[in-house]
């Protein structure tokens, strides 16, 4: 990324939040990183550097800033850097690849060798995966410092390092004093029993209309809404085992940040975890960039949200139910599906008691007794066969995965057809140009297209390239406000 020093510096005195997470700025005379909205006065600048991420910056010598602290910024949304390989491979790292695998792995992962991998992924940063994947575990060490009761045992192992001797050497090598000096100021309000975390957003966030797209999709026991903050049963597949808790999310709109709370029994996946509640929540968005482009279909929601996916195979359930049945119906069997096939999460919150069931899950499934929760022969076959190449590693619903391979695979190998195969790209894949056309029909008109139906707004949606699925979104809350005042 280049970055114009004059721009970045109008920003940095601005404190500019559309910048939040795009660039880091460095203090020469201080040594220390921050993010262009920190509330410390400005610097001079000919004292600055700016870097286009915090790895750049401490690659270079900078430790990061106590009082903004660079580990909370949002991150580069799916369409803002590339190449989209680079971005992959560095999507992966935050969601703690390689405290499993190696760069070899890393590499096979996204389909390149591990030299190529090397050379974009330097080209793209400015420093090498290894360098990048350090700066990440220190960051989120140093989270776990400020902001949870773990012991250090625990924040080394859950952070990537080998051992909590290696944990204090590189940090304080890294950031030039020891890991009990963040011990010294965290919150008093800590416990034993949950984890709390802050993760920062671009604002506007329209977080009600959020929330009630949510509450009108949501499975019983396995989500809901309470108090305007999202809970949800989880169940993430780790070092060969499950492991299985619960979240809540709520908005902090005067610190343009999610509180999530989680339960301690998910401590070690918490690099995956806080990486799949940023793609839920669609915390990389760029509403600027977005409302510029979709123009007046934008102006009555602001800030509006696509909301992601915790498990890709949980959205192509969602998907195949919504092509079978009405939204309620199709409700009713997603909540027979997780009580069927479903771990049971212990100590959740009241109306909590299960997890939505995962692909390995549901690959043991006979399909006699998935038909037996009433779905379709034709839905069965999708969904074993998705679940099977999923624990075969054929697929991956993930953001940044190749799109065009995955798309074609959804569509060809499993037989998806091409709604359910977009709103599948939208959700699991976090694809924002993508646009399941054909619901709701009856916001045609209010975009302005001409005849009602799928193919006109679909041709219609193409001026809202690369962003037709915050277009969709829009036009599902049209469809909304135009059935309440009905």
């Amino acid at each position: 990324m280049n970055l114009d020093r004059e721009a970045c510096y109008e920003a940095v005195l601005a404190r500019d939040r559309r910048f939040d997470g795009w660039f880091f700025v460095a203090v020469t005379s201080t040594g220390i990183y921050c993010r262009p909205v920190c509330p410390v006065r400005a610097p001079k600048l000919t004292n600055c550097q700016f870097f286009p991420n915090a790895a750049s910056a401490e690659h270079a010598g900078f430790r990061p800033c106590l009082r903004c602290r660079p580990e909370l910024a949002p991150g580069h949304g799916l369409l803002d850097v590339s190449p989209r390989l680079a971005q992959a491979a560095a999507a992966l790292i935050d969601g703690g690849f390689l405290n499993e695998a190696n760069l070899t792995a890393l590499a096979a992962r996204v389909g390149v060798s591990t030299r190529h991998l090397r050379r974009i992924f330097e080209a793209e940063f400015g420093v090498s995966p290894i360098d990048y994947a350090q700066t990440q575990r220190l960051l989120l060490a140093k989270r776990l410092l400020t902001d949870t009761a773990m012991s250090a045992a625990q924040i080394a192992l859950t952070a990537g390092f080998g051992s909590v001797r290696r944990f204090n050497d590189l940090f304080s090598r890294r950031y030039g004093f020891s890991p009990a000096r963040l011990r010294k100021h965290r919150r008093d309000a800590l416990t034993d029993h949950t984890l709390v975390f802050e993760l920062g957003y671009r604002p506007p966030f329209a977080w009600e209309a959020l929330l009630d797209c949510l509450t009108d999709h949501a499975v019983e026991g396995v989500e809901r809404i309470a108090g305007r903050a999202y809970v949800r049963a989880v169940d993430i597949w780790h070092d060969g085992k499950h492991v299985t808790g619960w979240l809540q999310v709520e908005n902090l709109p005067a610190r343009h940040a999610l509180r999530v709370t989680l339960s301690a029994s998910l401590s070690a996946v918490l690099p995956q975890l806080l990486a799949r509640v940023r793609h839920f929540f669609d915390l990389d968005c760029r509403p600027d960039l977005i409302e510029a482009r979709l123009g007046e279909l934008a102006a009555m929601l602001p800030g509006i949200r696509v909301p992601g996916a915790f498990d890709g195979f949980e959205i192509a359930a969602r998907a195949v139910a919504l092509r079978q049945w009405p939204q309620a119906d199709g409700r009713q069997w997603l909540t027979r599906l997780a009580e069927t096939f479903g771990r049971p999460v212990e100590h959740a919150p009241d109306g909590l008691h299960h997890a939505f069931p995962t692909a390995d899950a549901m690959a043991q499934v006979p399909p006699e007794m998935l038909r037996a929760t009433g779905l379709s022969a034709r839905g069965a076959t999708l969904l074993l066969k998705l679940a099977q190449d999923m624990v075969e590693r054929r697929v991956f619903l993930e953001p940044l995965t190749p799109l065009d391979e995955t798309l074609a695979h959804l569509r060809h190998a499993i037989g998806f057809d091409e709604w359910s195969t977009q709103y599948i790209a939208m959700r699991a894949l976090g694809w924002p140009n993508a646009f399941p056309a054909g619901e709701p029909l009856s916001a045609v008109n209010a975009a302005g297209a001409s005849g009602a139906s799928a193919a006109a707004l679909a041709e219609h949606a193409t001026r809202w390239a690369p962003w037709r699925a915050y277009a969709a979104q829009h036009l599902a809350f049209i469809h909304e406000e135009k059935a309440n005042a009905a």
